[in-house]
């Protein structure tokens, strides 16, 4: 199965929002600083005049039916701002759960 790399990070943005939420109030706060994806993208451009390039992300072990498309890994950095506050970086935290690193 492949996702489009726009769908990636806005599940990225809301679990990070998510989490933001659930550490407001909390005595102790984690600044969010970088976050770097590293990914495994398919990339293929149809033939037809002024086609774009797409980006599709593969999951892991998926069969791919996307055998004319090249595939890169690539690596984002993003930086997160809030958008309330776009000088400060947003805080994060809350309580474990469960097989948390």
């Amino acid at each position: 199965m492949a996702l489009a790399l726009a769908e990636v990070i806005a599940q990225l943005r809301a679990e990070l929002a998510e989490a933001v939420r659930a550490g407001e109030g909390e005595d102790l706060q984690f600044e969010l600083g970088p976050v770097e994806l590293e990914l495994t993208v398919g990339v293929e451009k149809a033939a037809t005049p002024g086609a774009k390039v797409r980006f599709w992300v593969l999951e892991l072990g998926a069969d791919t039916k996307l055998a004319s498309t090249s595939t890169q890994r690539i690596t984002l950095t993003l930086d997160p701002r809030h958008a309330a506050q776009p000088g400060r970086r947003p805080t994060i935290s809350g309580p474990d759960a469960p097989h948390e690193r």
